[in-house]
């Protein structure tokens, strides 16, 4: 017989189902703010508490040999486009906002980083449960959404969703009619299916999706539209979609057009962040679109980014909308 004496039972262990054994009942919802990060919107117009955001390196230097190829209006000055991010961030501190940094290049092993990264909003959409991450429908941006990821787990956020097949989705093209109605445009960079994938994430918040249509030759969404407050909407004329307007009216919100497309086109007038109700960051430069807004009674806070606009966006684009409180 050995002289080694025989293991104890696990039977009746905590690990094994016994007494100390401690049940997790609690639903997810429950444990954001607990075991997970705080973070979380379910509006567009509440009041702006935290952004993800990536400062433009050397990596937009490839825009001045074929800036077409790399999906931008024209080559970018780095220490200009640096220095109006900058104060875009600064902005965004002076009203009390998180900015966090999305940094690539901390990863030796990340290899080259695309120089579309800064563009965030394209990359993620955030819910009151946790984040569903984009897939960009162009080759030139293919993986961004993986450095986003990485930063967003970082900081705690839960991950919802990662698009799988052919399903395409950006971020951009996603928005909060209320806390029960998510607007998704279907167009250049979202198709059928990402559509139906995020559809099904939402619906397992109780949150259902309204599909629609882009012009044709069009971006995002979000260049078509945005939320200032509860019950006010700015739109682009003929562009915004039909649908988009009916179910914006019919949920209670004055929709107004915006008076100067030009400056809409140039220099990304409509391209705003609501930092609370009737509040907004916009890009300098815009006097025309600016009186507007102000004749409505929305506070403007005007900061340049017309350097960012020859990659094709501005101040929304460039922003990951991270969380949102009570207004």
């Amino acid at each position: 017989m050995s002289s080694r004496s025989a293991p104890p039972s696990s039977f009746g262990t905590a690990a094994y189902g016994g007494d100390n054994w401690s049940p997790r009942v609690m639903p997810h919802a429950a444990e954001v703010g607990a075991i997970w990060a705080g973070h979380g919107v379910g509006s567009e117009w509440t009041t702006l508490r935290a952004v993800v955001m990536h400062r433009p390196g050397p990596e937009i230097a490839v825009s001045a040999a074929d800036h077409d190829k790399v999906q931008m209006l024209a080559p970018l000055d780095l220490k200009r486009a640096q220095a109006q991010h900058d104060g875009i961030a600064a902005a965004y501190r002076s009203a009390g906002v998180e900015v966090h940094y999305v940094e690539p290049d901390n990863d030796p092993s990340d290899g080259a980083v695309q120089p579309n990264q800064m563009f965030c909003a394209d990359l993620m959409f955030m819910t009151p449960g946790g984040v569903i991450l984009a897939r960009p429908a162009s080759t030139v941006r293919a993986g961004e959404e993986r450095r986003v990821a990485r930063r967003l787990a970082a900081l705690g956020v839960p991950i919802l969703r990662t698009l799988q097949g052919t399903a395409t989705f950006e971020g951009a093209d996603a928005m909060w009619l209320d806390p029960r109605t998510v607007i998704i445009a279907r167009g250049l960079r979202t198709n059928d299916e990402g559509i139906r994938q995020v559809s099904a994430c939402l619906a397992d918040q109780g949150v259902a999706v309204m599909a629609v249509d882009l012009p044709f030759g069009t971006m995002h969404l979000m260049g078509m539209l945005r939320i200032a407050d509860r019950d006010l909407a700015i739109c682009w004329p003929r562009r915004t979609p039909h649908a988009a307007v009916m179910a914006l009216r019919e949920r209670g919100y004055r929709t107004e057009f915006l008076p100067d497309q030009e400056e809409a086109q140039a220099n990304r007038a409509l391209n705003f962040v609501t930092l609370s109700p009737r509040r907004i960051l916009m890009v300098g430069g815009n006097p025309v679109t600016q009186r507007f807004y102000e004749d409505l009674g929305i506070q403007v806070t005007a900061t340049p980014a017309d350097e960012l606009a020859k990659a094709a966006g501005a101040i929304g684009c460039l922003t990951g909308v991270l969380g949102r409180g009570p207004a």
